[in-house]
Parts: C-alpha cells; structure tokens; sequence
C-alpha cells in the first residue's frame, strides 16, 4: 500500500483520495521560520514505502524548495519511491520564449521535478506547443482527464446547455465535453493584447435564445476572458451564463470580477482549493492509481 502525504494546502483533497484508492495518510510537519527558511519533517516512517506527495502547485513558487526537501528527505530515509500528485501544474504556460532573453519556464521547472521525483500524476495541463508531457519529462508523467466529471456535472446541472469555449485552440477539447454532455457548442475569437485586455468576439448566438450558456475553460486565472464574454452574451440577450473551468487559479481579484459580470454560477474542479470546487476528481484520480498498481 502506498503512503500519501499532503501538502498543508491540500489536506481536505488528499483525505478524499487516500479514501478513494485505500491509501495510508502520513504525517508531515512543515515550519516557516520568521527568516523565511523552512524546516521539514516526516513523521511517518517511509522506509521501504513507496510514498507520494499530494501537492497543487498553483503559487509554484513558494512550495517548490519545500516539495523538494520532502522528496529528498524520503529518499535518504529509505522510500523504494518518491511520486507526485499535482492536480494543477504551474510554469506550464510559457511555453515558448515570447520576447527576447524570457526564460521558457515550462521546460526548466520540468527539469526540476524530474529531477527529484520519480513519478508525476496531474490533471488536464495547458498543453499547447508541447504536445506530450515527455517532451518536457524525463519521469513517467501522467495525465487525467477531468471531461467526464465536467460533462456529468452539466448533464446534472444546467437545463437545455450550449458550451462555448474561450477560443479557437480550445475547439479540441470543448467539442468533447459537449459530445459527453450531450450539448451543443460553439468557440469565440480571441486577441489578448496583456494580462487583463482581452478582446472577445462572439459567434451567431441567436439559434441558441433558449439555451443557457456555459463557459468553459481549462485555467481560470485572471477571468478576464471569461468576463468579456458574458458582456457579449449578455448583450445578446442571452440568460446569465454557468462558468467552469478545472483550474481555479483567479490571480487577482478575477473570482470577484467574474461575479459582478454577471455569471449565473462559478463552477471548478477541486484541482486547486477554492469555494468555487463543485467538482470532485478524487474518485477518478483514485481508479487511475488502482489501475497503475494493477
């Protein structure tokens, strides 16, 4: 039996998965000193164990010398293995380097985790340029895909439903969440011109006066395209649109913002903690380890 630790984030997930899969919880203490520097100990034993860290690395940045120092600590204490469940990985989005001298984040925090770990388990990553995760990996890296949970959850949900993906690059992805929910969909058009300016086009949406709206995307950061379109849908008459995305990231104010544009419901997976979580992953993250193990 495998042994689950959790980052203090994550606590709540990580219970529902070691009850999903029949794992063992560990126990980890974790101390930030006021200097800022971080004292890490493993209460339980791992000798011989084959452990696994549940971490969403959303603020990627202040948890990764900690992951870190847990991976190498169960490593000299005798763990046969060191895994990762991420749910949402952080640094993949820049992808590519946009602008002269930009370090391409993606590749070099792939390097770091394959690095410690021996394994890694995530959720539905924003790949784009990178089609593969070996392309970045050098570990067995794995994803989980959170359509089904998406699709039952609309099915259950949302009376009479027309998804509409962010842009033409989510298309893919949004024509199968629509085909398991047995819905209709359409895709806007989309030119960011920064951080919080997007401009958002909205196809012909009359044919679909009495339907209700769903938009979906995959990360949910600053809401902002999200946000432009239920202005479009508003001003076409449309009802108030249900927003879902797995990642609930909402950098910033964008949870808030999202609310006052009028969304009818904000609906993520529990990828990341958030009051938004309607959507629980355990259960599918929980039969893919039970595959894994055989």
């Amino acid at each position: 039996m495998s042994l689950l630790f959790s980052y203090p984030d994550n606590e709540e997930q990580a219970v529902l998965l070691a009850k999903e899969a029949g794992y063992e919880l560990g126990a980890i203490d974790i101390h930030h000193f006021p200097d800022g520097e971080t004292l890490l100990q493993l209460e339980t034993d791992v000798k011989n164990r084959d452990v696994i860290l549940f971490c969403s690395l959303n603020q990627p940045d202040s948890k990764a010398m900690t992951i870190m120092f847990f991976a190498r600590t169960a490593k000299e204490l005798g763990a046969k293995s060191v895994g990762l469940i991420t749910p949402y990985l952080g640094y993949m989005r820049q992808d590519k380097r946009f602008h002269e001298g930009e370090a391409i984040t993606s590749n070099i925090f792939a390097a770091f985790l394959s690095q410690h770990f021996d394994s890694l388990i995530t959720v539905d990553p924003h790949l784009h340029r990178h089609k593969e995760m070996k392309e970045i990996y050098t570990i067995p890296a794995q994803v989980i895909h959170a359509a089904d949970a998406i699709a039952d959850w609309i099915k259950d949900n949302i009376d009479k439903p027309v998804l509409i993906g962010p842009d033409e690059e989510s298309d893919q992805w949004v024509s199968d969440v629509a085909q398991r929910a047995g819905a209709a969909y359409t895709v806007l058009t989309k030119t960011r011109h920064g951080d919080k300016d997007v401009e958002v086009s909205v196809p012909d949406v009359d044919q679909y006066a009495d339907h209700t709206p769903v938009l979906v995307d995959d990360i949910i950061s600053t809401a902002r395209t999200m946000i432009a379109a239920a202005g479009h849908l508003k001003d076409a008459g449309m009802k108030p649109p249900a927003c879902i995305g797995i990642h609930a990231v909402f950098a910033g104010d964008g949870y808030e913002a999202l609310q006052e544009a009028g969304a009818g419901k904000i609906v993520t997976c529990n990828t990341i903690p958030h009051p938004s979580n309607e959507i629980d992953l355990s259960r599918l993250l929980a039969e893919h380890l039970k595959e894994r193990e055989g």
